[in-house]
């Protein structure tokens, strides 16, 4: 019997509606797998896998490093403390042109997303980058704030994610404006600007708001990277990138095409003003804030911490706010007027020292001028730095014959060059110093603190540090006392002729003193006024000698002197090393009708919310009478109207060149001055106090060491060093009628019982020039 055949069964052929459903099928697999895995990608980094992850407060409260402003009594930033120089600013102080920019170039849809832009994503995407980025001005705002930079590319790529995530936070936490403002607030634009503020201020020497469109297009170009577009480095660069900018607002409607064309062809325009602790104006004075300000901190702490310790304030980054009492304006005359004399100065006097053997020193042999430059290598910066790395004293002593590659200071500019430390101390010996402050008798405000002539190279600080001796300007002191107990008059004669105070007598301890005239004549009489107004030190000293060193010491400690004056006749004529600061506050007194007001420099202190967290309170005192007060600033008056401050009035005298700015300037002041020159033993210290009746202004010259001087008074006098600074700061200060720099005459008491016109007054002389007392 035959077998059956098996039976095969055939396979139906797939039909096309088969086939799209498997296609359907795998689609939706593949598009929910995408989908949870880039859920399972943005849930992995919002917890944190890929990095820590701000917190909600973190968000809410962005932990930024603020600089403290010094904010000057004319409203103007003058300086900063930072750790980061960020000085935030308000989306109102933003001008309108510098958001649109920024719009335009980095985020055109900033104000359609929610902190992703959908299509410059894609578009990232599909061309890898080439036709521009993604990223949108919250994730900018995100890297900066919460991821910051990577080493690699995949670490790279989760950080990108986090910046995503982190993004659409901010969007929901706070509003568009505030994001631009924190974003424009954080950027670092280099060379210490931090921020757009100090961006504007440091590039432009300007505020944010005050930016032109071309000026703000720079600052946004620079926001793609800010090294490679660094206007300082790469000028041509950075100016291409600014069109580019301009191109970007034209585009999106910001410019018209005639404006953008216009703005395309101005030239790259900076005005370049750093803001490092060296650089800028009023640096001494500054650094007498810090100084101030660390010992305040440590008195006055915020409050205690997590484990209940004192926590201080940072002066480095809470972004405090402190006002004083300088005066921008005064402040840039007063350094412009050191600079402008300072620099004539030195020029004569490096043509003095040409032929002078020890230079820059005077009266001292080459054995001395060796213990100078060896006392100075020993209280170096540079041994110390080098006994912290352990080196021997042989092998420091060797390193300063070394030549070493250094900046040194040049009144043309700053000057690289090859010297060694011995000779670099030799070097900056030759310069002469100078130092000013000006201040408001009445309310103490001091305008304007000048403590020398570059303070990067040269940081003693002769207003508040340096104690030099005073020479003839303590006199006032003398005459103000014997005014004071005696109600002597201006117009009183006393003789001119030589006095001796015995040793024992009036604090002379242990020799007998006869001062000297400086132009040896010691024949007949001279009234009070003249004899302060031509400094005759034998008139000094018979005052002196009749009033004694303890009166007079009482009431320049009462006028706010606080170095140390020793009770000898010889302060008649200025024996005593004091203090800048302290010669303008007791001159003060003298303005004020006998109130001392003690010299105030900082006003308040404020957080950075607004809350002040200290508010001065003056400090005054009753030192001499009114009438008193006045007759000294009478006496003085004359010192600006026939005696050593007459040039103040005529200009140059006719001995001098009209064109040497050295030696006078054509000042032709009309108005009341009233003054003092002072010049010490060898003319190693000039001074000139000048006061109006709403300023005084002190001004001190000299060397850094007292063998450093001119060889004559011709040039070495207070009238030659110190007095044409002082006219120079007046001529600017009176040109600047926002100032209100007083014109007028000085207050008279009423009621004045001592004589002050000496016309009208017949002088009572002194027939015996042997008595030791005088009769009025």
């Amino acid at each position: 019997m035959a077998k059956a055949k098996p039976r095969t069964t055939k396979k139906r052929p797939k039909t096309p509606i088969n086939n799209t459903l498997k296609y359907i099928k795998l689609f939706w697999i593949l598009f929910g797998s995408g989908v949870f895995f880039i859920t399972l990608v943005f849930l992995l980094a919002s917890w944190g896998v890929y990095g820590e992850m701000p917190t909600f407060d973190e968000l809410e409260n962005p932990q930024n490093d603020l600089a403290t402003q010094i904010i000057s009594s004319d409203g103007v930033q003058i300086g900063t403390f930072f750790k980061e120089n960020r000085t935030p600013v308000s989306y109102e102080e933003l001008p309108q042109h510098l958001v649109e920019a920024l719009v335009a170039t980095e985020d055109a849809r900033y104000y359609e997303h929610s902190g992703i832009d959908a299509r410059g994503t894609l578009r990232a995407f599909v061309f890898l980058g080439s036709k521009g980025g993604a990223s949108t001005i919250s994730q900018q705002l995100a890297k900066q704030l919460f991821t910051g930079g990577s080493k690699n590319k995949i670490e790279r790529y989760l950080q990108k994610i986090q910046e995503w995530v982190i993004a659409t936070r901010l969007e929901r936490q706070y509003t568009k404006k505030e994001i631009i403002t924190m974003y424009l607030n954080k950027y670092d634009f280099l060379n210490q600007a931090i921020g757009v503020s100090s961006a504007s201020r440091i590039y432009f020497g300007k505020n944010p708001k005050d930016l032109k469109k071309e000026e703000a297009a720079v600052l946004v170009g620079m926001l793609k990277n800010s090294s490679l577009f660094n206007p300082l480095r790469r000028p041509e660069k950075v100016k291409t990138r600014r069109n580019v900018v301009l191109n970007q607002m034209h585009k999106y409607g910001y410019l018209n095409e005639k404006e953008r064309d216009s703005l395309k062809q101005l030239p790259l325009q900076l005005d370049y003003s750093p803001e490092g602790h060296n650089d800028g104006t009023a640096t001494y004075f500054r650094e007498y804030v810090r100084s101030w300000m660390s010992k305040w901190v440590k008195e006055n702490p915020k409050g205690e911490n997590e484990d209940g310790e004192q926590e201080l304030f940072d002066i480095y980054r809470d972004g405090l706010r402190i006002n004083v009492t300088i005066d921008s304006r005064m402040q840039r005359y007063a350094e412009e007027s050191v600079e402008e004399h300072m620099k004539n100065l030195q020029k004569e006097f490096d043509k003095q020292e040409e032929k002078n053997k020890t230079s820059p020193f005077r009266d001292i042999s080459q054995k001395e001028k060796k213990m100078i430059i060896d006392r100075a290598l020993k209280n170096s910066a540079r041994r110390k730095k080098m006994l912290k790395q352990g080196k021997s004293e042989a092998e420091i002593e060797k390193s300063y014959d070394e030549k070493v590659k250094m900046s040194v200071f040049n009144w043309r500019g700053e000057v690289d060059t090859i010297m060694t430390p011995r000779d670099s101390v030799l070097y900056y010996k030759k310069f002469l110093r100078s130092g000013l402050m000006s201040m408001e008798p009445q309310t103490g405000h001091v305008k304007a603190w000048v403590g020398g002539i570059n303070y990067k190279h040269f940081q003693y600080d002769h207003v508040y540090q340096g104690a030099r001796q005073v020479g003839s300007t303590f006199k006032p002191f003398v005459y103000a006392t014997a005014i004071d107990q005696l109600k002597l008059s201006p117009c009183d004669t006393i003789p001119k002729s030589q006095i001796t105070i015995s040793a024992g007598s009036n604090g002379v301890v242990d020799k007998d003193w006869t001062p000297k005239n400086s132009d040896g004549d010691y024949a007949g009489y001279m009234s009070l006024k003249e004899a302060l107004a031509k400094s005759v030190n034998t008139i000094s000293a018979r005052l002196m000698d009749r009033i004694g060193p303890e009166p007079i010491v009482r009431l320049v400690k009462k006028m706010g002197v606080e170095s140390e004056v020793i009770e000898v006749a010889s302060i008649a004529l200025g024996s005593v090393d004091l203090k800048l600061s302290e010669m303008v506050g007791a001159y003060s007194t003298f303005a004020n009708q006998g109130i001392y007001t003690k010299p105030v420099t900082i006003t308040s202190i404020e957080d950075k919310n607004g809350t002040i967290l200290y508010q001065f309170v003056p400090e005054t005192r009753d030192v001499i009478s009114k009438e008193a007060a006045y007759v000294t600033i009478n006496l003085m008056e004359g010192v600006t109207q026939s005696g050593s401050g007459v040039r103040l009035r005529t200009g140059p005298s006719s001995r001098y060149d009209l064109k040497n700015v050295v030696t006078g300037h054509p000042y032709k002041f009309r108005n009341p001055i009233a003054g003092k020159t002072g010049t010490t033993q060898n003319q190693s210290d000039g001074w000139f106090m000048g006061i109006v009746p709403n300023l005084c202004t002190g001004v001190w010259v000299g060397g850094d060491d007292r063998a450093v001087h001119f060889r004559t008074t011709t040039f070495g006098q207070g009238a030659t060093m110190a007095l044409p600074v002082w006219g120079l700061y007046m001529q600017k200060c009176y040109a600047d009628e926002t100032l209100k720099v007083s014109k007028g005459a000085f207050k008279k008491p009423k009621n004045l019982s001592i004589e002050v016109d000496c016309r009208a007054f017949k002088n009572n002389n002194v027939q015996d020039e042997n008595i030791d007392e005088f009769s009025i």
